[in-house]
C-alpha cells in the first residue's frame, strides 16, 4: 500500500519534516518491504529522497513524488 497526499495530511505529516527510511517502512509510505531495500534503492539513486549529511532522509514530498513515480497508468 501506498501513501497519497491525502493519506499523509490525515497522518499529521509535517511538511517540513525529514522521515528516516526505517519511518517510511514503519508506516508504509512507500511500497518496499525492509529500511535495507529502501536504502539501496537511494544509494543507487532509484527512488527519490534527500542526502543530508550523507543520511538518507524524506520529506513529505519526496514521499508524494516517488508514488506518482510509480503510478501505472490505465490504457485507453
Amino acid at each position: 500500500m501506498t501513501a497519497s497526499s491525502s493519506e499523509l495530511m490525515e497522518a499529521g505529516v509535517d511538511e517540513l519534516r525529514r522521515y528516516s527510511p526505517e519511518e517510511v517502512i514503519a508506516n508504509r509510505w512507500l511500497p518496499y518491504k525492509s529500511a535495507r531495500v529502501l536504502k539501496e534503492k537511494c544509494y543507487r539513486r532509484e527512488v527519490i529522497h534527500h542526502g543530508d549529511g550523507g543520511r538518507i532522509s524524506f520529506t513529505a514530498e519526496d514521499i508524494r513524488r516517488e508514488n506518482e513515480r510509480r503510478t501505472v497508468e490505465p490504457r485507453d
